[in-house]
Parts: structure tokens; C-alpha cells; sequence
């Protein structure tokens, strides 16, 4: 339980990404908006031809959920730093009443991104949906070291906000961010830059793509990075 705690401490739960909506409206399109997010992110991950895949901060478990239909799929392992999070990913997979053989495809444990950890090692594919902003910066290349170096799957695939659509939010005070946990939001430049950067240090090529409806000179709300490893 102590281990819980300052684990807990060190990453701060992951909390779902969304600014407070004020009307139905608003409450429509973000519940859309994370439906394309989870859609988008499977596509990729089928694309990529994984079997075995990590869901990295997987919080109450969507996207093991989709996950867990496609039969492509047979080992898939949740991690998140929160204790709390992941009982209620067992809560929504209905562990308890799991058929043995669907339980068998399926793992979760409480690890920390930012440190080495034999666990996550010898995977396809790995996704982090909404995760990195949830970090310190100052914790980034660690964290960067531990899937990029250590872990190293075939894919990772990376979603995070993209700032410069912030001004579209009505109810989004200047210089906000979305929510209260995000450490930093970072535009579409500046997340490029980061990805590219890694991926020329770890032997990966990197693709973007744009998540939900692209408005004229800002983008996409949400943004994508697609790494590969170049063997």
C-alpha cells in the first residue's frame, strides 16, 4: 500500500481529458470527439498487425474494452499508476465474471511510466491515449527512455490535445488548459518536434494524423503520432 501511495504521488492519478461542458452541445461533442479518439487509435493498432498490446495509462479501461472484441488481439495488458483506476477497469471488463479464455488474453498491473520496468518489455504494439500531458516535462525523457529505449514495441502510438484548438472551447478561459491534472498542452508544432526528435534518437519514423473535425487555422482538437520501429 505504501508502494500504491508514492507511486501515486510521483504521477497523480489520470483523469479523463475534458474541460467542464456547460451544455448538452458540448457534452455531445466531446463524448464524439473520445469515441473518434478510441476508433482512431484501434484502426492503428489492427493496421500494425500487433498481437500482444500494452495499453499504457489505461485508466477505467475503453480502450481494452474494443480491444478485447478483436480477436487479432491475444495478449493485451493494462498499466496505469492509479490503484483506483485500474479497479475500475476491472469493474467495467466485469473481471470477475470474465470467461476463463478471454481472461487469459487479458492483464493489468499498477506500474509507472517514467521508470524501468522489466513488465512492459517483449510487446507489439504499445498506445498512450491522452497520457504524456499528464507528466511533468521535466519527466519526459524518462519516460522517453523507458518505451522508446527499453521497452521498445514494433508501435507506439501517441494521442495528446492539441493546444492551438483551445480557442474553440467556449467555456475555456484564455491560457487555460483543459484540465486541472494536464502538466502542459503543447501545439501541433511543438508535439511534432518532440516526436520527431525521438523518433530520430530511437530508431523510429513517425506519422501524424488529426483526431475529430479540423477547423481552419488551429486543427484538430486531439492530435496523433504513429512510431515505428525501423529494425
Amino acid at each position: 500500500s505504501l508502494a500504491r501511495q508514492a507511486l501515486e504521488r510521483l504521477e497523480g492519478d489520470k483523469v479523463e481529458d475534458t474541460t467542464e461542458p456547460q451544455n448538452i452541445e458540448e457534452l455531445k461533442r466531446k463524448g464524439t470527439l473520445h469515441k473518434q479518439r478510441l476508433k482512431l487509435v484501434l484502426e492503428q493498432l489492427k493496421k500494425s498487425g500487433a498481437s500482444k498490446v500494452l495499453d499504457l495509462g489505461c485508466g477505467e479501461g475503453k480502450l481494452i474494452q474494443l480491444l478485447l472484441k478483436e480477436k487479432q488481439f491475444t495478449q493485451i495488458t493494462g498499466v496505469d499508476v492509479s490503484y483506483t483506476e485500474l479497479t475500475k477497469a476491472k469493474e467495467r471488463l466485469y473481471w470477475n465474471e470474465m470467461a476463463p479464455k478471454q481472461k487469459e488474453r487479458l492483464q493489468l498491473f499498477q506500474g509507472a511510466l517514467t521508470y524501468i520496468d522489466k513488465r512492459l518489455e517483449g510487446y507489439d504494439a504499445a498506445a498512450l491515449v491522452e497520457v504524456i500531458e499528464h507528466l511533468d516535462e521535466n519527466r519526459l525523457q524518462a519516460f522517453e527512455r523507458v518505451i522508446f529505449e527499453f521497452a521498445q514495441p514494433q508501435t507506439v502510438i501517441i494521442t495528446t490535445p492539441n493546444s492551438e484548438y483551445n480557442v474553440l472551447f467556449e467555456n475555456m478561459e484564455t491560457a487555460t488548459m483543459r484540465h486541472k491534472d494536464h502538466r502542459f498542452e503543447w501545439t501541433r508544432s511543438e508535439f511534432e518536434s518532440w516526436a520527431n526528435n525521438i523518433a530520430e534518437k530511437n530508431s523510429y519514423k513517425v506519422e501524424f494524423l488529426p483526431i475529430g473535425e479540423v477547423a481552419e487555422n488551429v486543427g484538430a482538437p486531439s492530435q496523433m503520432g504513429i512510431f515505428t520501429y525501423e529494425n
